[in-house]
């Protein structure tokens, strides 16, 4: 099998989708929808390791069997098509690179697309999809935490948590950058997609070392289909059809309630911290 593999991951609500769209319209690239495939390995590795039988193996066949098995795993995966490029997509790829690497065959192999947008915007996109889903149905953080989710600042404050979404993938992306994987990752701005698209896939293109492809930004299929009702959201994966700019939304979305806070003093700080 022998695909080139890459992987896409990112903060949430910065354009992966549309990116993963995008792509897709190339014939030589298959793009997942969000995979589990990284979750998967984890699992055999972490089970592996604990395994007795396997504890009682020689330790260094051990490790070179497991390697293999994995390195098989994520081949496999990508089985079922006949595109010679593959990008998984799995936003917590970011905390696997090392992992990544030795699957693939050593650091250089590894690159990943890191969609980033403002982090304003990033929350202000969940609070109104929360606002969207609210209106008929309840999304999972708000069934933990009821209380919390009365207020705008609770819902701020909840996102931007380690354990959730944007806290999880933003802390995901720092501690890549602090880890020494920066030179392996390509940062594609949901601002500079939607605005200037050929010249931002033209800059993804020779990052990841293949020819240009003309994409057309006027009818973009969905092809990668989820079932946003699992995550809880309503829409959380549906995407326009045409690549259009979308203008700054935070501040329409909150008020000084939000603003004046630490928290949200915080994530303005580092509103674009891929930049820094």
């Amino acid at each position: 099998m022998n695909k080139s593999i890459y992987f896409l991951a990112g903060l949430p609500r910065s354009g992966s989708t549309l990116l993963a769209n995008i792509l897709a319209q190339n014939p030589a690239m298959y793009v997942t929808p969000t995979s589990g495939i990284v979750d998967m390995l984890t699992n055999v590795r972490n089970a592996w390791d604990r395994n007795d039988a396997f504890q009682a193996t020689n330790r260094k066949l051990s490790e070179e069997i497991k390697l293999r098995v994995l390195q098989a795993m994520l081949q496999a995966y990508f089985a079922h098509t006949d595109r010679p490029i593959c990008i998984d997509k799995n936003r917590y790829w970011m905390e696997f690179l090392e992992m990544a690497a030795a699957l693939l065959g050593g650091r250089d192999r590894v690159k990943i697309i890191v969609t980033v947008r403002d982090l304003r915007d990033t929350v202000a996109s969940f609070e109104m999809l929360y606002r969207k889903t609210s209106a008929l149905g309840q999304i999972h953080q708000e069934a933990n935490l009821a209380l919390k989710f009365k207020t705008a600042m609770g819902r701020v404050e909840t996102f931007v948590d380690d354990a959730q979404p944007v806290g999880r993938a933003y802390n995901a992306i720092r501690d890549a950058i602090t880890r020494g994987w920066r030179d392996r990752m390509h940062f594609v701005d949901y601002d500079a997609l939607t605005r200037r698209p050929e010249e931002t896939l033209n800059r993804l293109y020779a990052f990841l070392g293949h020819a240009d492809y003309p994409h057309d930004f006027e009818n973009v299929e969905q092809t990668t289909v989820e079932d946003d009702y699992v995550y809880g959201f309503k829409d959380l994966h549906v995407i326009r059809s045409q690549v259009r700019p979308q203008p700054p939304q935070w501040s329409q979305v909150f008020d000084s309630t939000v603003f004046n806070t630490p928290v949200w003093k915080n994530i303005e700080a580092a509103a674009h911290f891929w930049k820094t």
